[in-house]
């Protein structure tokens, strides 16, 4: 995934020993509580452990709308700091070395979540208008709520997706291009790995969205550790 030989990357850095403690990698543990705290704010009616399944319109015209209300806000500013995150990331890393496609993905991971968080905290946004307690609350019958409902069960955790190629990106730019610190490119690697090999041994599409939890991780760990990227 990079194009010049080791001795030629290792010049355009810095010596790591030279190098202050850079602080804007926290911002990658900020993004990632806010993406987490949206994910986890929602109303649902299976929230209990005694729900006699399967969960019906009926059930969905019962729920209160604030919930949804303030995670569709708190999803958009979530958004919105990613595409930052994005922004800084390519000033930071992208742009020092430009050699580097792992940075890049990086970078393209981090736009394509916010832009499926756009749409997914949208339709959250939406239900909570469109609930009977909400402001528009006459819009829709059980059946169109139902069915916001269902595209709320999954939406917001399938916006993780893209960031399990940040951690692939990140491992490379470990091993291949000696950027970022082996542990933590090991990391990444196998969190993404483990989670992909998840979604594919049960079937559930949303698991990659505990990759905001790692982003909390991860920003601790490039600020108090030694990586070139940081240097």
């Amino acid at each position: 995934m990079s194009v010049r030989p080791s001795e030629e990357r290792l010049a355009d850095a810095p010596a790591l020993d030279a190098a202050p403690r850079a602080w804007w990698p926290l911002l990658i543990s900020l993004v990632g509580l806010l993406t987490t705290a949206a994910l986890l704010l929602e109303n649902r009616p299976d929230g209990s452990g005694d729900f006699d399944y399967p969960v019906t319109a009926e059930d969905v015209v019962e729920l209160g709308h604030v919930a949804f209300r303030v995670s569709g806000l708190l999803g958009y500013v979530a958004a919105l700091s990613m595409l930052v995150l994005a922004a800084v990331w390519h000033q930071r890393v992208g742009r020092r070395f430009p050699w580097s496609t792992g940075a890049s993905v990086v970078t393209f991971s981090l736009v394509a979540s916010a832009s499926l968080m756009t749409l997914a905290y949208g339709w959250r946004g939406a239900l909570g208008n469109y609930l009977p307690t909400g402001m528009e609350g006459d819009s829709y019958d059980a059946e169109g709520l139902y069915t916001y409902f269902v595209m709320n069960d999954f939406s917001p955790y399938i916006a993780g997706v893209p960031l399990l190629g940040a951690g692939f990106a990140l491992a490379w730019m470990s091993f291949a291009d000696g950027l970022v610190s082996r542990p933590l490119g090991v990391a990444a690697g196998l969190v993404s790995a483990l989670l992909l090999l998840a979604v594919a041994v049960s079937g559930v599409p949303g698991l990659p969205a505990a990759m905001s939890v790692a982003m909390v991780v991860a920003g601790v760990w490039l600020t108090l550790g030694r990586s070139q990227v940081t240097g």
